[in-house]
Protein backbone atom coordinates (compact mmCIF):
# COMPACT_ATOMS: atom_id res chain seq x y z
CA UNK A 1 0.00 0.00 0.00
CA UNK A 2 1.40 3.29 -0.57
CA UNK A 3 2.29 6.00 1.99
CA UNK A 4 -0.83 8.80 2.94
CA UNK A 5 0.35 12.11 0.21
CA UNK A 6 -2.02 14.41 1.96
CA UNK A 7 -0.91 17.20 0.23
CA UNK A 8 -2.02 16.08 -2.98
CA UNK A 9 -4.71 14.82 -2.01
CA UNK A 10 -5.90 18.20 -1.13
CA UNK A 11 -4.72 20.08 -3.98
CA UNK A 12 -7.27 17.46 -6.02
CA UNK A 13 -9.80 17.82 -3.60
CA UNK A 14 -9.87 21.85 -3.97
CA UNK A 15 -9.65 21.39 -8.27
CA UNK A 16 -12.67 19.20 -7.99
CA UNK A 17 -14.60 21.13 -5.63
CA UNK A 18 -14.23 24.00 -8.04
CA UNK A 19 -14.88 22.34 -10.80
CA UNK A 20 -17.87 21.31 -9.29
CA UNK A 21 -18.34 24.78 -8.42
CA UNK A 22 -18.97 24.47 -5.10
CA UNK A 23 -17.86 26.84 -2.44
CA UNK A 24 -15.70 25.47 0.78
CA UNK A 25 -18.59 25.84 2.66
CA UNK A 26 -20.76 24.22 0.30
CA UNK A 27 -18.97 21.43 0.00
CA UNK A 28 -18.43 20.73 3.77
CA UNK A 29 -22.10 21.11 4.24
CA UNK A 30 -22.65 18.52 1.70
CA UNK A 31 -19.89 16.00 2.80
CA UNK A 32 -21.36 16.48 6.63
CA UNK A 33 -17.79 17.41 7.57
CA UNK A 34 -16.92 21.42 9.58
CA UNK A 35 -15.94 23.82 7.49
CA UNK A 36 -12.43 24.40 9.26
CA UNK A 37 -11.49 20.68 9.13
CA UNK A 38 -11.69 20.46 5.19
CA UNK A 39 -9.86 23.62 4.70
CA UNK A 40 -7.27 21.64 6.54
CA UNK A 41 -7.24 18.93 4.67
CA UNK A 42 -7.33 21.16 1.35
CA UNK A 43 -3.78 22.27 2.76
CA UNK A 44 -2.69 19.17 3.79
CA UNK A 45 -2.94 19.53 7.42
CA UNK A 46 -5.18 16.96 8.32
CA UNK A 47 -5.19 12.57 6.85
CA UNK A 48 -9.06 12.24 5.97
CA UNK A 49 -10.57 8.57 6.62
CA UNK A 50 -11.90 7.01 3.81
CA UNK A 51 -14.86 7.28 5.55
CA UNK A 52 -14.41 10.77 5.00
CA UNK A 53 -12.77 10.59 1.94
CA UNK A 54 -15.98 8.48 0.34
CA UNK A 55 -18.35 11.06 1.86
CA UNK A 56 -16.38 13.80 0.09
CA UNK A 57 -16.36 11.76 -3.23
CA UNK A 58 -20.30 11.48 -2.66
CA UNK A 59 -20.75 15.05 -2.28
CA UNK A 60 -18.45 15.95 -5.22
CA UNK A 61 -19.97 13.14 -7.44
CA UNK A 62 -16.94 11.28 -8.48
CA UNK A 63 -15.72 7.67 -7.12
CA UNK A 64 -14.89 7.26 -4.11
CA UNK A 65 -11.52 4.69 -5.63
CA UNK A 66 -10.18 8.05 -7.27
CA UNK A 67 -9.67 9.81 -3.82
CA UNK A 68 -8.36 6.72 -2.32
CA UNK A 69 -5.68 6.71 -5.16
CA UNK A 70 -4.93 10.18 -5.05
CA UNK A 71 -5.04 9.56 -0.92
CA UNK A 72 -2.18 6.42 -1.31
CA UNK A 73 -4.83 4.17 0.60
CA UNK A 74 -5.36 2.64 -2.48
CA UNK A 75 -2.90 1.53 -5.69
CA UNK A 76 -4.17 2.43 -9.17
CA UNK A 77 -4.39 -1.34 -10.19
CA UNK A 78 -6.69 -2.17 -7.11
CA UNK A 79 -8.91 0.81 -8.41
CA UNK A 80 -9.10 -1.01 -11.56
CA UNK A 81 -10.62 -4.08 -9.78
CA UNK A 82 -12.99 -2.43 -7.27
CA UNK A 83 -14.21 -0.04 -9.70
CA UNK A 84 -15.16 -3.10 -12.52
CA UNK A 85 -16.49 -5.00 -9.04
CA UNK A 86 -18.86 -1.93 -8.20
CA UNK A 87 -20.28 -0.99 -11.79
CA UNK A 88 -21.42 -4.90 -12.09
CA UNK A 89 -23.17 -4.69 -8.36
CA UNK A 90 -24.55 -1.34 -9.46
CA UNK A 91 -25.91 -2.66 -12.50
CA UNK A 92 -29.91 -2.60 -11.74
CA UNK A 93 -30.53 -4.70 -15.14
CA UNK A 94 -29.13 -8.29 -14.00
CA UNK A 95 -30.36 -10.04 -10.57
CA UNK A 96 -27.99 -11.22 -7.51
CA UNK A 97 -27.59 -14.18 -8.95
CA UNK A 98 -26.10 -12.60 -12.25
CA UNK A 99 -23.57 -10.41 -10.40
CA UNK A 100 -22.35 -13.37 -8.32
CA UNK A 101 -21.72 -15.56 -11.25
CA UNK A 102 -20.23 -12.65 -13.22
CA UNK A 103 -17.80 -11.76 -10.48
CA UNK A 104 -16.74 -15.33 -10.03
CA UNK A 105 -16.12 -15.55 -13.99
CA UNK A 106 -13.88 -12.43 -13.32
CA UNK A 107 -11.91 -13.42 -10.22
CA UNK A 108 -11.04 -16.79 -12.67
CA UNK A 109 -9.67 -14.48 -15.30
CA UNK A 110 -7.78 -12.71 -12.90
CA UNK A 111 -6.31 -14.91 -11.93
CA UNK A 112 -5.43 -17.50 -14.80
CA UNK A 113 -3.79 -13.93 -16.44
CA UNK A 114 -2.10 -13.97 -12.72
CA UNK A 115 -0.82 -17.50 -13.43
CA UNK A 116 0.19 -16.85 -16.83
CA UNK A 117 2.31 -13.56 -15.87
CA UNK A 118 4.05 -15.56 -13.16
CA UNK A 119 5.00 -18.72 -15.20
CA UNK A 120 8.85 -18.26 -16.76
CA UNK A 121 8.46 -18.51 -20.67
CA UNK A 122 8.97 -21.37 -22.07
CA UNK A 123 9.84 -20.38 -25.38
CA UNK A 124 13.99 -21.49 -26.26
CA UNK A 125 15.49 -19.69 -28.43
CA UNK A 126 17.45 -21.75 -31.42
CA UNK A 127 21.05 -20.91 -31.32
CA UNK A 128 22.30 -18.66 -33.64
CA UNK A 129 25.34 -19.05 -35.80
Amino acid sequence: MASLNVGNLGEYLREQRRQAQLSLRQLADAAGVSNPYLSQIERGLRKPSADILQQLAKALRISAETLYVQAGILDERDRDEVETRAVILSDPSINERQKQVLLQIYDSFRKENEADAARPDDTVMPPTN
